[in-house]
């Protein structure tokens, strides 16, 4: 059955973006390659923690969405959006496997007058010299002539209710004017404004910009939070104090590590290319080591509590509280917690968790003891140590019920607990 619209790949990305044009009236099929999204979609519940609840993907079902794992499908729609994951790989470069994957798939069904649209973070260069030749070789077309291609990267904040694709401003840089103008129809149905950016480069240097903006100042308040505690200065006092100034300065706070789907990327080192455009980006390189080094200030900070209260890591009861990357969502994206979890196991701790949106948590494939009172959990464990500061969370009443609180977000009151 033909749709208006295709989106390739279900993740974080792919599945906001389904919903919101479903909730417009646009046909839409999903497409994913991996049987398990089609399986939990068709079950009624998301593949993807935190991106959707129960009843929104029943509704999208009601509502004509199509998860399919078909590749025949992506031949019969006007409009295709590319969402597939583009995750670090071990050499720090964007792993562009699942996008090229996507791109075959595609190619052998991509039929004339199709806009072909990339949500995916990717390095500069990506859709003209990566994805476009994919595209064109494989389906004999010409990009540009025979159908539209244009970036517009993935800008939606999992977990944030308030901020939606409708009222987030889109982004679009297409190969030619006319692609630019074919995705700005499109993404006119879904969203209250759309940005047209010079071409595809700057779409992509746009969200490269806006990911590693991100990452810079959280290493920069981390840094200073470590400098901070050695000096003995408050240092969530001179952030409350520095927010107050009404130009100049943007508050980020520092934390036990950096998680998300937004990786920083140094796009002189696109991995497509193969060469390097001589000028890294060393400051984005120097805030990753900074932010990568934040789990285990915070296994410094536990241990050195706990010898100041007379008790050794090895054996120490340790409760953990919120796993997840960011606060009130389930998605637990490269978050801290995991490492420092695993951190403190090596040192023989004896580790526990709570968090009101992950009913199972593992570490190193083993399942970590969930605390079903959290107050019962707080006064029997040596150490609890506040990771994520969920909304549900009574911060006074726990830092009055923990033996000792080692709160890394700076969520409770002043003098309440140790901050970091």
């Amino acid at each position: 059955m033909p749709a208006d619209l295709a989106v390739i790949g279900l993740g974080h990305l792919g599945l906001p973006l389904a919903q919101a044009a479903v909730t417009a009236g646009i046909d839409t099929v999903g497409y994913d390659p991996d049987p398990r999204p089609y399986a939990e979609l068709r079950a009624g519940r998301s593949p993807v923690e935190g991106a959707l609840t129960a009843s929104e993907v029943r509704r999208m079902l009601s509502g004509g969405f199509r998860p399919t794992t078909d590749a025949a499908e992506l031949g019969r729609v006007r409009t295709a959006v590319i969402c597939s994951p583009t995750p670090l790989g071990p050499d720090r470069t964007v792993d562009l496997t699942a996008l090229g994957d996507a791109a075959r798939a595609l190619a052998s069904r991509l039929r004339p007058h199709t806009t072909v649209l990339l949500e995916s973070a990717v390095p500069p260069g990506t859709t003209e010299t990566f994805l476009r030749p994919l595209l064109e070789e494989g389906s004999g077309l010409v990009a540009g002539r025979d159908f539209h291609l244009a970036c517009s990267p993935g800008r939606l904040d999992p977990g944030n209710r308030t901020r939606t694709l409708a009222n987030t401003p889109k982004v679009i840089g297409g190969l030619t004017p006319a692609c630019t103008e074919s995705a700005a129809a499109f993404y006119g149905r879904l969203t209250d404004k759309v940005v047209r950016a010079r071409g595809p480069r700057e779409a992509e240097m746009t969200k490269v910009l806006e990911t590693n903006f991100r990452h810079v100042n959280i290493a920069l308040v981390n840094e200073m939070a470590v400098l901070c505690h050695d000096l003995g200065v408050d240092f969530w006092d001179v952030i409350r104090c520095a927010e107050t100034k009404p130009f100049g300065f943007q508050p980020f706070r520092p934390g036990p590590g950096v998680g998300g789907h937004g990786v920083p990327v140094d796009p002189g080192c696109p991995p497509h290319v193969g060469r390097t455009t001589g000028h890294p980006l060393r400051m984005v390189s120097l805030a990753q080591e900074i932010n990568d080094r934040m789990p285990s200030y915070v296994i410094q900070r536990c241990a050195t509590l706990l010898n100041e209260h007379g008790k050794s890591v090895r054996g120490a009861r340790v409760l953990l509280l919120g796993v997840t990357y960011k606060p009130d969502t389930a998605d637990q994206e490269a978050a801290p917690a995991r490492e420092i979890a695993t951190r403190l196991m090596d040192m023989g701790a004896q580790i526990g968790y709570h968090d009101p949106h992950v009913l199972d948590w593992r570490v190193r494939e083993r399942p970590v003891p969930r605390a079903d009172s959290l107050y019962e959990a707080a006064a029997a464990a040596d150490l609890t140590v506040l990771l994520q500061q969920h909304r549900t969370y009574d911060l006074q009443g726990l830092a009055v019920k923990a033996q000792l609180l080692l709160d890394t977000r700076g969520a409770t009151p002043a003098g309440a607990a140790h901050r970091l």
